[in-house]
């Protein structure tokens, strides 16, 4: 019994992970209560999971709110942008949508507005994650998160399928709302960081390895 439910058992430390989602979801969901600051809540959120749940660094409230702090000018900006272009696909799907309601062969477009409004949810998840991890002006984390969505493709389709499952999940079952927007943060970062680690500096690419010798020491 000890070993089960021992402080590092698989068990506990899938708990304390469920319940790390859980409170780091919530402040997202807070933080973005006003709308036009989302993207520096998502900028707050991406660097907190990479931090607490890739490095297993402790302050989730800390990391988060500095997070929050230091990026909100250029996220926010950036996401009032992103908003703007989202909102006019969402705009074009709706029309679609009618129209194809009606049988006009024009509806079939309404799939395409719909995919191309995933992909722009996307580019924001890849802003986000640029203006975590990386300086940058707005122009360059624009252009920088939609470059290397570009650029990798078939891993852009993953972020972009995890996204999409986790918008149907909360559809479906609206209390996952609190848990989703860490878990599919989570599973973005996994292919968004090996994206960053392709095009680092050589110098860059060390202090990234040491860091993390350093915390699995820990």
């Amino acid at each position: 019994m000890n070993r089960i439910f021992g402080m590092d058992s698989p068990l506990v430390e899938t708990l304390m992970k469920v319940g790390d989602c859980l409170c780091l979801s919530v402040l997202w969901l807070v933080f973005s209560l006003p709308v036009f600051t989302i993207g520096a809540s998502s900028t707050a959120l991406y660097a907190t999971v990479h931090a607490c749940f890739r490095r297993s660094e402790a302050g989730i409230w800390k990391h988060f709110w500095n997070a929050f702090r230091e990026n909100f000018k250029r996220s926010t900006i950036a996401w009032l942008i992103e908003l703007v272009i989202i909102a006019v696909l969402i705009l074009d799907t709706v029309i679609f949508r009618s129209i194809r309601l009606t049988g006009d062969v024009m509806g079939n477009l309404y799939w395409a507005a719909l995919f191309l409004v995933l992909i722009a949810l996307t580019w924001t998840a890849y802003v986000a994650a640029y203006a975590a991890r990386f300086n940058g002006t707005v122009k360059e984390i624009l252009y920088y998160g939609f470059l290397l969505l570009r650029v990798h493709p078939l891993k852009a389709l993953l972020n972009l399928l995890e996204i999409a499952a986790g918008l149907a999940l909360c559809l479906m079952v609206p209390f996952m709302i609190l848990f989703t927007p860490a878990a599919v943060c989570w599973m973005n970062n996994i292919s968004i960081e090996k994206i960053f680690r392709l095009h680092m500096q050589p110098e860059d690419l060390e202090k990234e390895a040491a860091r993390d010798a350093l915390d699995q020491g820990m």
